[in-house]
């Protein structure tokens, strides 16, 4: 009589392994970009420019009367940052959501001797209608 050894322990499970190690790899990379992406934005968001642009949109009268409130900053935010000791320049596009609305806030600002200045604060809302500067003179 011939009998066959038991298969070995790899013989047996390579059939779940093989794909689940396919997949904790492919997890595990998605994890990594993930984390990456949300540091990046979360360095974004942290900035001057930033902060400044979106604490103006939240205040501003005719922004709230066409967002609606609360106004809170999207998850996506585009553009760049760059800093050099006192100087920089920060080039965003901010992403904003509120009540009645959404659209989103353009903003370009220098920094020189610590100080940023503005020269494109506005918002395009979504859909129809016309941009609101933010740069305007208050009442």
């Amino acid at each position: 009589m011939d009998s066959k050894p038991a298969p070995n322990w790899w013989a047996r499970n390579w059939k779940w392994l093989v794909p689940a190690g396919c997949l904790t790899g492919v997890a595990g990379l998605a994890g990594f970009i993930a984390l990456i992406v949300g540091l990046v934005f979360g360095l974004i968001k942290s900035t001057t420019p930033y902060q400044q642009a979106l604490a103006k949109a939240q205040k501003d009268p005719v922004v709230i009367s066409r967002l609606g409130t609360p106004i809170r900053g999207g998850l996506l935010v585009s553009g760049s940052v760059n800093l050099s000791g006192g100087t920089g320049q920060a080039n965003l596009a901010i992403p904003l959501q509120g009540s009645k609305g959404s659209g989103t806030l353009y903003v370009e600002a220098r920094q020189s001797a610590g100080t940023w200045t503005y020269s494109t604060l506005t918002l395009q809302p979504d859909g129809v209608g016309e941009p609101i500067s933010l740069l305007r003179p208050s009442l």
